[in-house]
């Protein structure tokens, strides 16, 4: 089974008679009345993250993988919990004084206070987070419309380059190598939009498992299937060149996730506000597609209009 199955199969029916935990199918708690949305997720070595041999780089990964689901919500985080499992070598010292370091410096980048957490031995590497924010509205899951734009921000696949390239040791440009690093340890969020979504967004989730598993998470529940034109689907320049180099295919790379690019529809009508915000904030924003009817099947074309086969759709957790 896969996480949302179980979800569905064992834990759904306890939530049943609470309106706030959103039937499980969303990234966050949302209690209305007390303007309270909370997310949690958890971080596991070798999983969530390729090794903690660089301590200050993974925790700064995992906090802005954590805040970023409120942020995608339309709500600036503000409180965050963390707990961690871990034994001497992993919680030694140097790397203890290295996580210290560097939470203090997501606290300032994000406005951020630390509130408490927990710490368990364990020769297995883990970390849960738990993030709070406050906010008398927040953009849902499945609450797409048919004939919605999608739009996402930023650059997608420069993650997944980063893990390849510290996975294989590409033989690259010492400077190309890093800016890849950066881009898998340290994701771009987009802080400042998170207010201003809420005005046009009808719907949005982050990418975390991939563009295409998460378009599929962002509708699941919905009578609706997308299009996405692949070449609207937005890369940097430098990853256009190591996907040249590699010979990889572009919409393998885009889909594997850890981008945390906020992606939402919203009606055509919008089009002119989004763009407008977009650009007094400084951050790309591309339109990549189309929600359709059921009629239709999920579809990726290409400049022609010929079908992709999507061999990977992205991550999925499977038990």
């Amino acid at each position: 089974m896969n996480e949302f199955q179980i979800i569905n199969k064992f834990f759904s029916k306890l939530s049943k008679n609470n309106k706030s935990s959103l039937k499980l199918n969303d990234d966050v708690f949302f209690d209305k009345s007390k303007q309270l949305v909370v997310s949690v997720d958890t971080y596991i070595n070798g999983l969530h993250f390729i090794n903690f041999k660089k301590p200050e780089l993974v925790i700064k990964k995992i906090i802005r993988s954590s805040i970023s689901d409120l942020i995608c919500k339309g709500v600036k985080p503000k409180y965050y919990f963390i707990s961690g499992s871990g034994n001497d070598k992993t919680f030694s010292s140097v790397n203890l004084k290295k996580i210290s370091k560097s939470l203090k410096q997501e606290q300032t980048k994000y406005n951020i206070l630390l509130c408490g957490g927990d710490t368990v031995f364990s020769n297995k590497l883990s970390f849960t987070i738990t993030t709070i924010g406050f906010s008398n509205n927040i953009i849902f899951r499945n609450k797409a419309k048919l004939n919605d734009d999608i739009y996402v921000t930023g650059n997608l696949g420069e993650s997944y380059a980063g893990l390849k390239i510290l996975k294989q040791k590409f033989n690259l440009n010492n400077n190309i190598k890093k800016y890849f690093e950066r881009k898998y340890y340290q994701p771009e969020l987009h802080l400042k939009l998170s207010d201003r979504l809420i005005n046009f967004a009808n719907t949005s989730i982050d990418i975390s498992d991939g563009l295409v598993a998460d378009l599929e998470k962002l509708i699941n529940k919905q009578k609706l299937s997308y299009v996405i034109n692949l070449d609207d689907i937005p890369i940097s320049s430098k990853l256009r060149n190591l996907i040249r180099i590699k010979k990889w295919k572009k919409i393998s790379v885009v889909s594997q996730g850890d981008d945390y690019q906020i992606l939402f529809t919203a009606t055509p009508s919008k089009t002119r506000i989004i763009r407008k915000t977009f650009k007094s904030l400084g951050i790309k924003i591309s339109k990549i597609g189309k929600i359709s009817s059921l009629k239709h099947k999920n579809v990726i074309i290409d400049k022609k209009g010929e079908k992709i086969p999507i061999k990977s759709k992205g991550y999925y957790h499977k038990f």
